[in-house]
């Protein structure tokens, strides 16, 4: 019971520390991560997160796991509650928008802050992060094609370049929220794929008309 105890504690940290990592990263960046600070941050000793992490650059890759878990959670698994066909697709993409609005990160978006970072600079970092890009392009695209084999999408759409469109208004809104006023910037982004798809779609009565 005591190594179990000691194993859930270091778990328990271990979460915690990479929740502040993202946190952090997302207003800061990956290179503005450093074990010390996010011992100070979280008032737990520098030793302690050395034995999770060895290196700034395990960190950084574990933080960007970290931010694909928390991805996952709270903007994909919503999505693939609804409907398969456009109705899912526009349920991912309104998650995404949720969240940015919900301010559960302070930079807004962990992606577009570290993929901007990095996009220019080789190593490991970098490559974990296109990986993860892919990997989103990938799951966006499959969510495409499923409409177009429903009906709910003409056959002879180009899959890739309305999942590059979708992708496209979530990172607008998630760079412009920060500069511009983020209302404005979420409904824009919300009525642009709405509306993109109502076009598209056979039976745009499987949407609503406006967000």
């Amino acid at each position: 019971m005591t190594v179990d105890g000691r194993l859930a504690r270091g778990e328990r940290t271990r979460t915690a520390v990479l929740d502040a990592a993202v946190s952090l990263a997302s207003a800061n960046g990956l290179d503005g991560l450093s074990l010390g600070h996010l011992a100070d941050s979280l008032g737990v000793s520098k030793s302690g997160l050395f034995a999770h992490w060895r290196s700034k650059e395990a960190l950084q890759l574990a933080t960007i796991d970290w931010a694909v878990t928390q991805w996952q959670e709270r903007i994909i698994a919503p999505a693939l509650r609804a409907p398969r066909g456009v109705r899912r697709i526009r349920a991912l993409h309104e998650a995404r928008i949720d969240f940015y609005t919900a301010r559960v990160l302070p930079g807004g978006c962990f992606f577009a802050t570290t993929e901007f970072e990095f996009n220019a600079r080789p190593g490991a970092v970098r490559d974990r992060l296109a990986a993860v890009f892919a990997a989103w392009t990938e799951f966006l695209e499959r969510l495409v094609r499923e409409a177009v084999e429903l009906g709910e999408l003409p056959a002879d759409l180009d899959v890739a370049l309305l999942a590059y469109e979708i992708d496209a208004y979530g990172i607008a809104a998630a760079m412009r929220s920060r500069l511009l006023d983020p209302d404005t910037t979420y409904r824009h982004a919300r009525r642009g794929v709405l509306a993109r798809l109502r076009a598209l779609c056979p039976d745009p009565t499987l949407l609503p008309e406006g967000p």
